[in-house]
């Protein structure tokens, strides 16, 4: 094989794509219930003891109708008979088959009982989905009967779907959600009870058909087979979890005295996956860190110990955390990484501030609401008393007052404050790792012992590590000169990887949100797939049929210098069954490209044509030669409507969402990065002599031309950062910061 020497490239951008629609947090759904009975609301409560749904005529979502859905209430604290607003489980199929709502089967609305603020659930998650998978939620205004019921808060069930969508993992794989029957009595604590399963009955619900099985195994490996762990369940996963419940004082959780609140999800890896759930009390909402009478105080939760249930067996995950060194570290480095993006730069206090400017005008006509208008909008900042007692009763802490004290405790705490190793700059020297080669990869780390580098081809696959050494033996240099490094064998796909190193006090991972998200190593030959559209709406003609149509589509593109003739190539979306589309006899000349439209149109006289379809929420796509030997691929999530998809730069780069460039150069496309980071700014565009980056801090910042050719290489920056840029060749680059993107002209 061909030997190509890198230092970890990336100029590749983070990955991480998520689409909204349903849960767009930029606008508030408007869901219509109607029901034939006058006394509905008698009926549902009737229904809550037995689990039975009421049948509405229809349900209207967003202007788009169904009729015989199942509707009835939900929750256990949030749902009495004396409430007038109630949550609400929506069951779009139960009644009729094959019914959904953008593809959602059910909904499940919250009523905003426990929390005056109405930001806790919607917020929390939304920094949740940073770090994790975890439902998406926004808000809806229900009417029921033509009349304004209320705000709800809208979030995503955790069902098949979910799991099928996020997870990787088939609809009969093992769902456990971690609810006890009664909280006082052990919780959902992944405690090893033995052999019977009998003996898990009262603190699991299997909302699978099966499973009990997996969730023995697990729990006696947690106890008793440390060193494999990784192979029962996903690690990284739970460990962000735990991170996650301790900064931001979720306490309704398993790191609280309950145990409860979380699924427990088996993936075609046959890992366990810890997924997150019912975070209304998130943010100090609930107060008790142990059981007992009352709740913490104001200064107990924002003061709550990094390492709360360290050495106590009743947590065995968390013990299992903080008794093995690294993953102790990586626990720490979760939980900076949190703090950091989220609390001490204030961005949750402003992004609560534009959600409660988003739902203000519902909450103050929400008929049904449980705490006046005042207490709404004090309740961001200033503690709310709302009466009553136990853990969320008495006041209920200010978000911002609370969390503002906790970021700056933890942000002075010892263990948040030991100094982790430095990954350097990445870079190539040379544009890009060839197919079917060995990358000898070698990555620059300041103060590390032990290194690893964690990669995958396909994002069904677990991560793979793989130690890097710093002993002269691995292309890496000379021993001990800060250079470590590793060989990989590659095929024809790009390869998702991320870097985690450690010294004796901490440690650090590159990008800082993995494993959720993870740089990209472009792989690739003369011949790529260049440009993909899933959505086209509106955006590209087809009008090879007489008529205008908008069909998606693929762009391939020769970077060689020789011309390719792609008679008897094929595309499939299926890895098992390359040859299902062949490509006619056609060239494609070097330095050109070759448009394919991806829409079983037979009837058409000119261009070329599959004979089957994408969808836009996420498929993967094979290019092959003639006896089926791979090329290219790409694989997705969802994607957004009437963008590229598109290789930067052209040719040999990673893929990025952008506006398309249709037949042309994908470096004249526009570069479209989601929540773009409001503290972000580079000015002036355009620039000539100087540019400026301003940003509170960035891991890492580098520049390209469109011909891929590195300018600009900085670490760890702070504040605002002025560039010479005097000396640099009009034209358009690209800045790569951490997951952000922007495009400067320089004239």
């Amino acid at each position: 094989m061909k030997q190509i020497l890198l230092i970890l490239s990336s100029f590749s951008l983070i990955t991480h794509i998520n689409a909204q629609s349903f849960f767009d947090m930029n606008n508030i759904s408007i869901i219509e219930i109607y029901f034939a009975q006058n006394n509905w609301n008698q009926l549902l409560i009737d229904n809550y003891y037995s689990e039975e749904y009421l049948l509405a005529d229809s349900v209207i979502f967003n202007g788009s109708t169904k009729d015989s859905v199942g509707v009835k209430y939900k929750g256990n604290s949030t749902f009495s008979e004396n409430n007038v607003k109630n949550p609400l489980n929506i069951s779009i199929d139960h009644f009729k088959t094959n019914q959904d709502y953008q593809g959602h089967e059910t909904i499940k609305l919250s009523n905003g009982q426990k929390d005056p603020s109405f930001l806790r659930e919607a917020l929390s998650y939304e920094i949740a989905r940073k770090y994790m998978q975890a439902p998406r939620s926004n808000y809806a205004k229900v009417y029921i009967n033509g009349l304004y019921h209320g705000l709800y808060t809208n979030s995503e069930s955790i069902n098949t779907d979910f799991q099928n969508n996020f997870l990787n993992s088939d609809k009969n794989n093992t769902r456990i959600k971690c609810n006890p029957q009664s909280v006082f009595n052990g919780g959902s604590s992944l405690e090893y009870l033995g052999v019977d399963s009998a003996s898990y009955y009262n603190f699991y619900e299997m909302k699978s058909d099966a499973g009990w099985q997996d969730l023995i195994d697990l729990t006696y490996d947690i106890m008793n087979s440390s060193n494999t762990i990784e192979n029962t369940i996903d690690i990284d996963r739970a460990i962000w979890m735990a991170a996650y419940n301790n900064v931001l004082v979720n306490l309704d959780s398993y790191s609280g005295p309950f145990r409860q609140n979380y699924y427990l999800i088996k993936d075609d890896n046959n890992r366990m996956n810890t997924i997150i759930w019912d975070l209304n009390e998130c943010l100090g909402g609930f107060k008790m860190i142990n059981q007992g009478p009352g709740g913490g105080g104001p200064s107990d939760l924002s003061q709550l110990d990094p390492m709360l249930r360290e050495g106590d067996d009743d947590w065995p995950l968390l013990d299992l955390i903080f008794s093995n060194s690294t993953y102790r570290k990586m626990y720490i480095a979760h939980m900076r990484t949190i703090l950091y993006e989220n609390f001490t730069n204030n961005w949750y206090a402003e992004r609560g501030l534009q959600l409660q400017n988003l739902i203000k005008t519902d909450v103050q006509a929400d008929p049904n609401k449980f705490y006046n208008y005042d207490d709404f909008i004090s309740n961001l900042n200033n503690d709310v008393n709302i009466g009553g007692g136990g853990p969320g009763g008495g006041n209920v802490n200010g978000i911002i007052s609370l969390m503002n004290a906790r970021s700056e405790f933890l942000s002075t705490h010892n263990e948040l404050n030991s100094i982790p190793p430095i990954i350097g700059t990445l870079s190539a020297t040379t544009d890009v790792v060839s197919s079917y080669s060995t990358a000898n990869l070698i990555v620059d780390v300041e103060d590390a012992s032990y290194v690893y580098l964690a990669y995958r081809f396909r994002p069904q696959e677990r991560f793979l590590k793989l130690q890097m050494f710093d002993d002269g033996d691995h292309n890496d240099g000379a021993a001990n000169d800060g250079m470590f490094g590793v060989s990989i064998d590659v095929d024809a796909l790009d390869m998702q990887y991320y870097i985690y190193a450690e010294n004796s006090e901490a440690g650090i991972f590159s990008p800082e949100r993995a494993e959720h998200e993870f740089h990209n190593l472009p792989v690739v030959g003369s011949l790529v797939i260049n440009e993909f559209m899933a959505s086209n709406t509106s955006s590209v003609q087809d009008t090879s049929s007489g008529f205008v149509q908008y069909d998606d589509w693929v762009e391939l593109y020769n970077g060689g210098n020789i011309a390719i003739n792609l008679g008897g190539y094929h595309l499939s979306d299926n890895e098992n069954v390359l040859d299902k589309w062949t490509f006619p006899d056609v060239e494609i000349q070097p330095d050109d490209y070759l448009i394919v439209w991806l829409d079983k149109d037979y009837a058409a006289s000119s261009g070329i044509h599959t004979s089957f379809r994408l969808a836009a929420d996420g498929e993967e796509l094979f290019l092959s030669t003639a006896n089926n030997f791979i090329i290219d691929a790409l694989f997705y999530n969802s994607l957004p409507s009437d963008l590229g998809y598109a290789r930067l730069p052209n040719g040999k780069g990673p893929f990025v969402v952008q506006t398309h460039t249709f037949n042309a150069n994908n470096g004249l496309g526009t570069l479209t990065v989601e929540n773009i980071n409001s503290q972000l700014h580079l000015y002036p565009n355009p620039a000539s002599d100087n540019l400026t980056i301003q940003i509170p801090y960035a891991q890492r910042i580098k520049a390209y031309d469109l011909l891929g050719k590195e300018h600009l290489s900085l670490s760890h920056s702070r504040g605002s950062t002025n560039i010479n840029i005097s000396s640099w060749p009009k034209g358009i680059y690209i800045f790569l910061i951490d997951n952000k993107s922007r495009k400067i002209i320089i004239q």
